[in-house]
């Protein structure tokens, strides 16, 4: 897959099929939209869509001067879940053939959780079983107003297991296992209310105007600043604070201070001007 910043005015294709199942837009400013389009089955996940998804969040690991990452369905409809044609092939296979088949999704997930640039989802319409998956292992995530989230698994005799980590760091154990045991149906209000969404909105214009307020925002700020503020995040939260964290935190400052980024940020507020890397 071409890197989509090197010509942010391309839209990526990732597959050879005529129609896309995954399409990446890129813009000079450094915001990256990573689509599904599978518009006619509602978006819904097979094993082709997996991997094209997974090929774009790794590409993204190195990509230089991303800042935001924006996920969303083509079509009105965030992901229906898993396809009934991917789920009834599954069906007649072996125990390991389905854990290598489950591994593709759960490899898939990390690799969007890894994305060093700020993830955010942007939710209309369905976001069903690992639909709901994607907005728990971004970073962020919005929704207009009538979207619908639900972790459906158990309606089906299955347990919503490679997602979980991701939906339980989200919304907290207790009303993980809620929502797991029920397969309920939630509005937007309700996943805010959980905190899988940060923000509703009345309508689509509200989450573009939101989206390209966010782009605004992250454009002032250092692209590798942005994935190691990230990095603490990650690799601090839960961790006992003791003198091995105060020194290892210590130690990421001061390499962030004589990084380029930290150096050109220090002298453009010195100087009172515009850093090298806003737009």
């Amino acid at each position: 897959m071409t890197n989509p910043i090197a010509d942010p005015t391309v839209e990526v294709i990732d597959t050879d099929a005529a129609s896309p199942l995954v399409r990446v837009d890129a813009t000079p400013e450094g915001a990256v939209t990573v689509w599904i389009n599978r518009p006619a089955r509602k978006n819904a996940f097979d094993a082709a869509t997996i991997a094209a998804l997974h090929e774009a969040f790794e590409t993204l690991h190195g990509a230089e001067g991303v800042r935001v990452v924006f996920l969303r369905g083509v079509g009105g409809t965030f992901s229906a879940g898993a396809d009934l044609e991917w789920m009834k092939a599954a069906a007649g296979w072996s125990e390991d053939d389905n854990r290598d088949d489950a591994l593709g999704l759960a490899h898939m997930l990390k690799a969007l959780h890894d994305i060093p640039a700020l993830t955010v989802a942007l939710v209309e319409g369905a976001a069903f079983g690992g639909g709901a998956g994607l907005v728990a292992a971004c970073d962020h995530a919005l929704a207009t107003a009538d979207a619908r989230f639900a972790f459906s698994e158990v309606k089906l005799g299955l347990t919503p297991a490679t997602i979980s980590p991701y939906v339980i760091a989200a919304i907290g154990p207790r009303t993980a296992k809620l929502l797991f045991a029920t397969g309920r149906v939630f509005d937007a209000d309700t996943a805010w209310s959980h905190g899988l969404v940060d923000e509703v909105f009345d309508d689509v214009a509200g989450l573009d105007a939101a989206r390209d307020a966010l782009i605004a925002e992250v454009g002032a700020c250092a692209p590798g600043a942005i994935g190691d503020a990230k990095a603490l995040v990650n690799d601090f939260a839960g961790q006992k604070l003791d003198r091995g964290l105060i020194e290892e935190t210590a130690r990421r400052i001061a390499r962030r201070r004589v990084s380029d980024e930290g150096q050109e940020g220090v002298r453009a507020f010195l100087e009172r001007r515009k850093p090298g890397w806003t737009n």
